[in-house]
């Protein structure tokens, strides 16, 4: 396995990072975020689309979003996957404008919102976990074909577990941060 195949899992499992940074952003915190609903996924013309992709979503207020659907005909779709994203909101169309007002965050909301976020960072830890064990069977199958000698494979592996651990820390620490801010009250 060369540094170059090292950079590769790298980079994989910062990708796991990323995934969960914008996972993360979508959950509320008390403030609107244009970022909480742009993980939804809309069905029009027969197939899924980001919420992004079919209107414009702004923060007018700090309690206040809105989307303006571009195409009148996708209205009514963009309201229903709201509703079913499951965010604990109740948009409101005006014509081409979807408001979805931010309800104040109860306590068994921020619970919930917890919960959510620790089921997303478990998903991160997973993913980089998955790349863990590609690497390793890559490493194993370099031996076994003599590209690599055992001492070779040995400090791979090290090398291999070091970068899981740090990157799972990273999951963790974000984690850690994102829970004190839903929990805020």
């Amino acid at each position: 396995m060369s540094a170059m195949d090292m950079a590769g899992v790298k980079r994989r499992m910062q990708g796991a990072i990323e995934v969960l940074r914008k996972d993360f952003a979508g959950l509320r915190t008390g403030r609107a975020s244009t970022q909480l609903l742009e993980p939804i996924m809309v069905e029009i013309y027969g197939s899924m689309m980001p919420l992004n992709q079919v209107g414009t979503i702004s923060a007018p207020e700090p309690r206040m979003l809105s989307v303006q659907v571009w195409d009148r005909a996708a209205v009514i779709p963009v309201d229903k996957a709201i509703r079913k994203a499951g965010l604990g909101v109740n948009p409101i169309a005006e014509g081409q404008i979807i408001r979805v007002p931010l309800p104040e965050l109860t306590q068994e909301r921020r619970k919930e919102l917890s919960k959510l976020a620790h089921k997303y960072a478990e998903q991160a830890r997973v993913a980089v976990r998955n790349v863990r064990r590609e690497g390793m069977e890559q490493l194993k199958k370099l031996e076994k074909d003599s590209k690599i000698g055992q001492d070779d494979h040995r400090h791979l592996s090290q090398e291999l577990q070091k970068l899981t651990d740090e990157t799972v820390g990273q999951v963790d620490a974000a984690l850690g941060t994102k829970d004190k801010e839903i929990m805020q009250v």
